[in-house]
């Protein structure tokens, strides 16, 4: 497999900070679209890896899979892309392709496991894959999204994990113009919910334990904000909300928010992996048939249809742009939430190096 050298930002250790490096991409086989790199969006899941906090980050790890750009080459097989192109890749760059989940375009389920865009084995080189935190990429066309000519393509990327992740269950659950939907969290994740949401047509609420939430929520275009800690505003809620999206990161009490389910209502996690506590109190569930489900990013045509209805809506993340070289300081301050709503990398910086 012949292969090219580019410049990448990534890591060699859990405690080492970022820094200047050189990795390989493999040159483009018959089916596979090259991409430049414009900008990269910063996900709370590249923090994770880099840090290796799930464990099982192979080293060096170069993160980033919100990644927006432009076509430099395709293969001599690829029918969808041409030179010049806007191209975007998400939290995925293969899969079996095989099984019944992959058949029905639920690649992010794909049984035998999909390919991360970094950090999964990669079965050309033989290494890690590398994200979107480096000059190029490398992409079978599949895996590859077109992004549409009118977006600001800064404020696209994020769409590519933050976007998708809520996008795909307000699709699964089937949330409309008659749907009422609430977001557990004003965040990366809630603030794409709550647009995505509201872009559907939902009455959307958003919970939260601060009541400075509340401006940015409206502005977002929420209709109602619910300060989660006043029992007072919980009661008046009681049975009201068809899907619950919780976009909260870290351990939290989801019975909290079941009473304000409807009967055959679903609270969706979408932010937290790991063992909920308390443990669900299974009593409000049985007697309103509410559910507690799970939810990851979305197969690739679902994050096609995502981007093409944004284009539509004109929706797309609030952002502060921030050059590749103050990726540390980011993460630091996404450590506390200082961010409004994602950071997103502009890979000029990157190239001037």
């Amino acid at each position: 497999m012949e292969k090219f050298n580019v410049k990448a930002y990534g890591t060699h250790a859990i405690e080492a900070d970022l820094e200047l490096l050189t990795i390989p991409r493999r040159e483009a086989t018959p089916n596979d679209v090259e991409i430049d790199i414009l900008y990269c969006g910063v996900c709370h899941s590249d923090l994770h890896t880099a840090r290796n906090d799930w464990g099982g980050t192979v080293y060096p790890a170069v993160p980033g899979h919100e990644i927006v750009g432009k076509v430099t080459k395709v293969g001599s097989a690829v029918t969808k892309f041409k030179v010049g192109d806007l191209a975007a890749v998400g939290c995925l760059v293969d899969s079996c392709r095989e099984c019944e989940h992959c058949k029905n375009d639920l690649e992010q389920y794909c049984i035998p496991g999909f390919t991360g865009t970094y950090n999964s084995p990669d079965k050309h080189l033989g290494l890690q894959t590398y994200g979107g935190y480096s000059e190029k990429v490398v992409v079978a066309e599949h895996f590859v999204l077109k992004v549409p000519e009118n977006l600001d393509l800064a404020a696209t990327a994020p769409l590519l994990c933050a976007g998708i992740t809520t996008w795909s269950p307000l699709r699964h659950w089937k949330v409309g113009k008659d749907s009422k939907v609430a977001v557990v969290g004003l965040g990366g994740l809630g603030h794409m919910a709550i647009k995505l949401a509201k872009g559907l047509g939902a009455h959307v609420t958003l919970f939260s334990r601060s009541p400075k939430k509340e401006k940015d929520a409206f502005a977002l275009g929420a209709d109602e904000v619910i300060i989660s800690t006043d029992n007072a505003q919980m009661d008046t809620v009681k049975g009201k909300f068809d899907l619950i999206i919780d976009t909260v990161p870290y351990v939290h009490d989801v019975n909290h928010y079941i009473p304000s389910l409807s009967v055959s209502g679903t609270i969706v996690l979408v932010g937290y992996l790991g063992n909920l506590e308390p443990m669900l109190n299974t009593v409000p569930m049985i007697l309103g048939r509410k559910s507690v489900a799970g939810s990851v990013i979305g197969g690739i045509a679902e994050t096609q249809e995502l981007l093409d209805f944004c284009g539509k809506h004109n929706i797309t993340s609030d952002i502060e742009i921030i050059k590749m070289q103050d990726i540390n300081e980011a993460y630091e301050r996404m450590l506390k939430s200082d961010v409004r709503y994602r950071f997103v990398i502009d890979m000029a910086s990157l190239k001037n190096e």
